[in-house]
């Protein structure tokens, strides 16, 4: 699953334990262990960590709290998040009626589990 390059020692320390994602169809399953990267296409061996796919669901954007936006990572606030959303998705692309899928995942490691 692709991050940021800010995103990954957030993954490591614990204060980044979900993300959302702009996708048409759900692309992780609960119970799913997935590399967490900055490059797409990352081999097992060059991997920056695994992650365990703990919930998968929808929300609309609009419906987050600044409790949903702290869990994303070093956010203060949802609107400290709202920011970070644009620049990953793009200036206006936050939309409030937006359904987005919400991965809750929890940081398994550097290496790959068993």
């Amino acid at each position: 699953m692709l991050f940021k390059d800010y995103h990954m020692e957030q993954i490591r320390s614990g204060s980044k334990t979900v993300t959302r994602r702009e996708w048409e169809r759900r692309q992780a399953k609960p119970d799913g262990v997935y590399i967490a990267s900055t490059e797409m296409f990352t081999s097992h061996d060059e991997a920056d960590c695994y992650i365990r796919v703990d919930d998968v669901y929808q929300q609309a954007l609009g419906d987050m709290t600044d409790e949903d936006a702290r869990a994303e990572g070093d956010y203060e606030d949802l609107a400290d998040f709202r920011a970070g959303y644009e620049l990953v998705y793009g200036e206006g692309s936050w939309d409030p009626e937006k359904v987005v899928w919400v991965i809750e995942f929890e940081y398994v490691g550097r290496d790959r589990p068993d």
